[in-house]
């Protein structure tokens, strides 16, 4: 038991050093015997667990957006009203981003990088399911705007990791009353207007 606790350990290592060095040097900066040295372990170490740098990358993503829509869709229920489900989904994602920073970061660079390959952008659309049905819903009940899903998240979700990496630098903090009208700005970016 001790033995799968430290490959554990090791492979979680692995992870940690990946979204660290990417976020500070990006991906084409952050070699794998950088990885290995900054886990704690063996070059050889990470072939245990990945085929290569981008198999470790890839599953590093599905990994953190699987966390990140665990947190997001925590407390959502389906039948909540379409307007309510995506307050507080769009809330919980607020949190995880300003909580989370580290992992929200990484999420970021990777949703900006042709090195996550398209099987794993498929699997992190995947974990993402609750809210494109929330949003399919909307456009049915003609309260969300009949957009794709990739408009409706590049309009609604994505300005959040602006915000994010704004607040990181020290340029704009985050308060109570920004956070709800950012919010506000996102729900009248997607809702039908009457």
């Amino acid at each position: 038991m001790a033995k799968l606790q430290k490959s554990i350990d090791k492979r979680n290592a692995l992870v940690k050093a990946t979204i660290e060095l990417v976020n500070n040097n990006g991906f084409h900066a952050t070699p794998m015997s950088k990885i290995a040295k900054m886990a704690n372990v063996s070059p050889a170490t990470i072939y245990i667990y990945f085929e290569n740098k981008q198999d470790l990358v890839n599953k590093t993503y599905v990994e953190v957006k699987a966390e990140y829509t665990k947190y997001a869709f925590a407390t959502y229920n389906e039948t909540m009203p379409v307007e309510a489900g995506f307050r507080l989904i769009w809330n919980r994602i607020a949190d995880f981003k300003l909580k989370e920073c580290e992992n929200a970061m990484f999420l970021a660079q990777c949703d900006n990088t042709p090195m996550i390959d398209e099987l794993s952008r498929q699997e992190g659309i995947k974990h993402l399911q609750p809210l494109l049905d929330l949003w399919e819903r909307g456009r049915q009940e003609g309260i969300i705007k009949p957009l794709s899903d990739y408009l409706l998240y590049a309009y609604a979700i994505n300005p959040l990791s602006f915000l994010m990496i704004t607040q990181k630098r020290g340029v704009f903090t985050l308060d109570k009353a920004h956070l709800e009208e950012a919010y506000q700005s996102a729900w009248s970016s997607i809702k039908v207007c009457q």
